[in-house]
């Protein structure tokens, strides 16, 4: 191990011939560093003085005006925006068609009224005729005797097979909107007659405009156990239904059986003329 070299006693000078420095004052290099941080430190609180008291505009200018950032050290003071946020464009989820394609109303104005669609333009042209309703011509065959046709013959309605023009002619009805119930249907003829029951039996008659001969002549549509097919329920007498007995068209009521459900079963079809 080196040895330790002791340092003569100072307490004894005059024995060893050491004696202590007196060209500088005790304690000077821990003076010199206390005074460099006080004066550090006066520097640093006189700074953030003359920050704070300085007005909000001068601190805002001096932020960085690429970030709008804040101010180190200065939280508090953000640069203000001089843009105007705008909402962006197009169309948004909570807008109307009427929003995107209406023109801008001005500020104040009172909103446009909605039409009235009781009231008549001015320009508007009555029409000279009311619309044309399309005409439809149908025939109706049988479920059970589908090479079977409703068929006038004699004044009576029958169940029978297509044969020639004339034939096809009296086989084709033209469907229309039920002359005592708008939601059910009539039928007419070629030459301007309507089905009707008359004693339960259908047969091909001249309308008087009674009440009685509209009822006759309407029929409500109800649905088959057939699949494609229909029932026809009497107006005025509800709870009968026009079947085929005997190829004879009939009203007759309701009845728990398959053969009444396959003779009651009607198919609207194309008209055969």
């Amino acid at each position: 191990m080196p040895e330790t070299k002791s340092q003569p006693p100072h307490d004894r000078p005059w024995e060893t011939g050491w004696a202590p420095d007196t060209s500088r004052a005790p304690g000077t290099r821990r003076l010199y560093l206390a005074a460099a941080l006080a004066v550090a430190t006066i520097v640093a609180c006189v700074t953030a003085i003359s920050m704070t008291d300085s007005p909000p505009d001068a601190v805002a200018k001096s932020a960085p005006p690429s970030d709008g950032g804040t101010i180190p050290g200065l939280a508090g003071y953000a640069s203000p925006s001089d843009t105007t946020t705008l909402p962006p464009k197009g169309k948004s989820g909570l807008a109307t068609s009427e929003e995107t394609t209406s023109a801008p109303r001005q500020q104040g104005s009172a909103p446009s009224p909605a039409p009235d669609p009781t009231s008549k333009s001015p320009s508007a042209k009555p029409s000279s005729s009311p619309p044309k309703v399309a005409i439809k011509w149908r025939s109706v065959n049988s479920v059970n005797y589908p090479d079977r046709y409703w068929h006038v013959s004699g004044g009576y309605v029958k169940l029978d097979p297509v044969r020639g023009p004339e034939s096809r002619e009296d086989s084709t009805f033209k469907l229309v909107k039920g002359l005592a119930n708008s939601s059910c249907y009539s039928f007419a003829t070629h030459d301007g007659k309507y089905l009707r029951h008359r004693s339960f039996v259908l047969v091909a008659d001249r309308g008087d405009g009674s009440s009685l001969f509209k009822q006759d002549a309407t029929f409500c549509s109800r649905p088959s156990s057939v699949y494609g097919a229909v029932m026809l329920e009497s107006v005025n007498y509800p709870g009968r239904f026009l079947r085929h007995r005997n190829f004879q068209l009939k009203l007759d009521p309701y009845q728990h059986s398959e053969l009444y459900r396959a003779d009651s079963a009607f198919q609207l079809v194309d008209g055969l003329a």
